[in-house]
């Protein structure tokens, strides 16, 4: 009791934390925008490829959404941050993060991005074909334009994910929230309440991304 006594308010503290704690909340956002740009490029790339015609980009396609998907993403994470410099490549905590992350994504959004795609009439693509269009021409104007209704939610919920995904960044030292809310736990010995603290700051970060997303969803739904 005089142990409990003796210890400072939480609210003096969370004067010191707070600041801490919010520059790593900066790190996690630009952490998750990178890591969302990366798997929304390369997983257009490969939702493309596993619908190609040519067998050998499909099936490559089909075997990394595979590998990816069944293996976690901390392992995928570790092989790259670990791994990489045995063979020269050396890179920084948070750029091994991003792109771990970014390329774990890419798998789940090329099987978005393919189920977008193929909800779209299959006769669409033929009246692009009947009046002269490529195929190349008729993702473009026809079938992406369209697939793009269907992808948006699930992409923005992908995103919400991410964000609090970028947390198992801490494990490679990446400079982000929860790396910064371990070290002041093992500073004050407030595991608690900083991982408390932590966990709040997620959930607002998170929110605005989840009401986004309902009103994507709602406003979709109402155009058609």
């Amino acid at each position: 009791m005089i142990a409990a006594a003796a210890s400072p308010g939480v609210w003096p503290l969370l004067r010191i934390w707070m600041p801490q704690l919010l520059t790593a909340a900066q790190g996690t956002l630009r952490m998750t925008a990178a890591a969302f740009a990366i798997a929304a490029v390369v997983g257009l790339l490969f939702g493309l490829a596993r619908l190609s015609r040519h067998r050998m980009l499909s099936r490559f396609a089909v075997g990394y959404i595979e590998v990816v998907r069944g293996t976690p993403a901390l392992t995928q994470l570790f092989l790259i941050y670990f791994s990489l410099p045995s063979v020269g490549i050396v890179l920084r905590a948070f750029e091994a993060a991003v792109i771990g992350l970014g390329l774990n994504g890419a798998a789940y959004l090329a099987e978005v991005y393919r189920a977008g795609i193929q909800a779209i009439h299959r006769g669409q693509r033929e009246a692009a074909y009947s009046i002269g269009m490529t195929h190349l021409e008729a993702m473009r104007f026809i079938i992406l334009p369209q697939a793009v209704r269907i992808v948006l939610p699930p992409m923005a919920n992908y995103a919400i994910a991410l964000l609090k995904d970028t947390s198992i960044a801490s494990l490679i030292s990446a400079p982000e929230l929860m790396l910064r809310a371990r070290d002041l736990s093992s500073e004050y010995f407030m595991p608690m309440r900083l991982y408390l603290t932590a966990g709040l700051m997620y959930l607002i970060m998170a929110y605005p991304l989840s009401r986004a997303v309902r009103f994507l969803e709602y406003r979709l739904s109402h155009g058609r």
